[in-house]
């Protein structure tokens, strides 16, 4: 009987343990559209820091535009490249978005339209997890273009994914 009783403690705690260690990124959504694939995750850095991270990855031959483009482009072309809290979120935003790579002056005209390189760009965006223990209900916001040599495929701007995250 001790036995039993000194395993099922030890499974409670084991479990409780478990619950307590989540494994970091952890993958929250997927989306794909317009010739870009979009995953997004919760990032923790070694400070306890928490980021929401959306790696934009474009077919072969397209590239996206500059975090930094107004949200109806430059005199209209092109979309900038985001992540936002979604509507009603319970996460708040706590820091400007950052990326992976640097937009560069296009070798196109218009040359103020700032474009990242052929290829994935991730942004993140750091935040501070809701309060409680249990898993929330939320969405991110995502917008994007995607353009190659040959035209661009129709923007995407402010797509509401559907994610849940962990409290605090």
């Amino acid at each position: 009987m001790k036995k039993i009783f000194a395993f099922a403690i030890l499974s409670v705690l084991l479990c409780s343990a478990c619950s307590q260690n989540k494994a970091y990124p952890l993958k929250l959504a997927t989306f794909d559209k317009n010739s870009v694939s979009v995953l997004i995750n919760l990032e923790k850095d070694a400070d306890e820091n928490y980021f929401l991270s959306a790696t934009f990855t474009p077919e072969q031959g397209f590239h996206l535009y500059s975090k930094d483009l107004p949200i109806t482009g430059a005199n209209g072309l092109g979309r900038p490249t985001l992540i936002e809290a979604g509507v009603e979120s319970q996460y708040q935003v706590t820091g400007k978005l950052l990326e992976s790579v640097p937009a560069e002056i296009p070798e196109f005209e218009p040359k103020d339209l700032l474009v990242y390189p052929v290829g994935a760009v991730t942004l993140r965006l750091s935040i501070e997890l809701p309060p409680g223990n249990g898993w929330t209900d939320d969405s991110v916001k995502i917008t994007y273009m995607a353009c190659s040599d040959r035209g661009c495929k129709a923007p995407v701007i402010g797509q509401e994914i559907a994610i849940r995250i962990p409290g605090k």
